[in-house]
């Protein structure tokens, strides 16, 4: 693949990545760290990509599996510092993706690694090429995260 027809894919699908490196992190740093590694191991591993899934599908479990084993390292590595708020952060936001992302640095790195993909509408069986489960389990877990989200905003008082 050429390095312009990879850096387009990318382009087309920077907003994915975002969102993973922000449901993994809070702080800029780490998230900008993250996307770096993701767009790292993308271009390290896309002589494998073969086409028989959408580039979407193996770009997401490239970048899912990346922040998983990102997010484990950068736990044994150093302590939580408080900072500036994450990557892209938009003080225009609405308050409910607000309330969202507070609530999802509660969930464990699966569920968000879930709920990701649930959210830009991935199919249950895509979503479960990704994790390696069945379909059928994608969907309780699916059920399961929309409502340890919803009892989390609750619990925290994150409603408005």
């Amino acid at each position: 693949m050429e390095e312009n027809e990879f850096l387009k894919l990318v382009d087309d699908h920077k907003g994915m990545i975002v969102k993973i490196c922000r449901m993994y992190f809070e702080l800029k740093q780490d998230q900008e760290d993250l996307f770096q590694e993701i767009l790292l191991q993308l271009w390290n591993s896309i002589s494998k990509f073969k086409g028989q899934s959408k580039f979407s599908t193996w770009a997401y479990r490239v970048a899912i599996n990346t922040a998983l084993v990102y997010f484990k390292k950068e736990n044994k590595q150093k302590e939580v510092i408080q900072s500036e708020p994450g990557l892209w952060y938009d003080s225009s936001q609405d308050d409910e993706v607000k309330i969202f992302y507070k609530a999802v640095k509660h969930l464990n790195k699966i569920e968000k690694a879930l709920i990701i993909q649930y959210l830009d509408g991935l199919s249950g069986e895509e979503i479960a090429a990704n994790l390696g489960i069945s379909p059928g389990n994608v969907r309780v877990k699916t059920n399961r995260t929309k409502q340890k989200l919803q009892d989390i905003i609750k619990e925290n008082k994150y409603e408005f």
